[in-house]
């Protein structure tokens, strides 16, 4: 078997609990607006990681689309293998991979569907398009061809021309998740990496190191 190992130097850029802040979700919202200053592809980008209800993990990359003091939010089909997944198990795993600065942060927490109010807003954000699409999809299920997938969004767009609205269907909102720890990791020079971990004990924010 071929090696696909390669040795690349991660460079020396110290992350360390003397510059960490005290609130993870704050420290996440600096390190995102530095991702986004270095035009980081996709930086809202994450792989979000479920647990099916036969015990199976499951994995796939999802669009952040609200961040603030308490959470982070993203939004699809509640009838999708996540959707479902998540319905049953509200376990869940971000991990946003901004290989290009050697970082990566991971989430882990529990995900609660939006109110409606809050699905509405996301749903009214979307351009018609992205819209359309969403509606027209039943979200992992299989289907025998491209081509009937094409019709069921040809069928929609003609119910809906020009700047009709789309309604929101009801199985498409809006999932917010809670964490309950947050590890953020700098790519350091001999893999000796930093990782620095936030645990929410007791309402407060703790902070540790792990070893690389």
């Amino acid at each position: 078997m071929e090696s696909l190992s390669r040795h690349t130097d991660y460079g020396n850029v110290p992350f360390d609990e003397s510059i960490a802040l005290a609130n993870p979700l704050e420290q996440f919202a600096q390190w995102l607006k530095q991702a986004e200053a270095e035009e980081v592809f996709e930086p809202n980008a994450m792989v979000a990681s479920t647990i099916d209800p036969d015990g199976a993990v499951s994995s796939r990359t999802v669009l952040l689309k609200g961040l603030d003091a308490t959470g982070f939010e993203f939004v699809t089909n509640y009838t999708s293998r996540k959707g479902k997944a998540l319905l049953a198990n509200p376990s869940i795993s971000l991990l946003f991979p901004w290989y290009g600065l050697k970082r990566q942060v991971i989430v882990y927490g529990e995900a609660q569907p939006t109110v409606s109010s809050v699905s509405d807003l996301y749903w009214q954000r979307r351009p018609k398009g992205a819209q359309l699409a969403s509606a027209a999809s039943d979200q992992s299920a299989p289907i025998a061809s491209r081509d009937l997938l094409d019709e069921q969004l040809a069928a929609l767009e003609a119910q809906y021309p020009g700047d009709a609205l789309v309604p929101r269907p009801e199985h498409w909102g809006g999932f917010r998740v809670l964490p309950h720890a947050i590890e953020f990791w700098q790519g350091r020079s001999m893999r000796f990496h930093d990782r620095i971990r936030y645990d929410l004990v007791d309402n407060q924010w703790q902070i540790s190191r792990l070893q690389p």
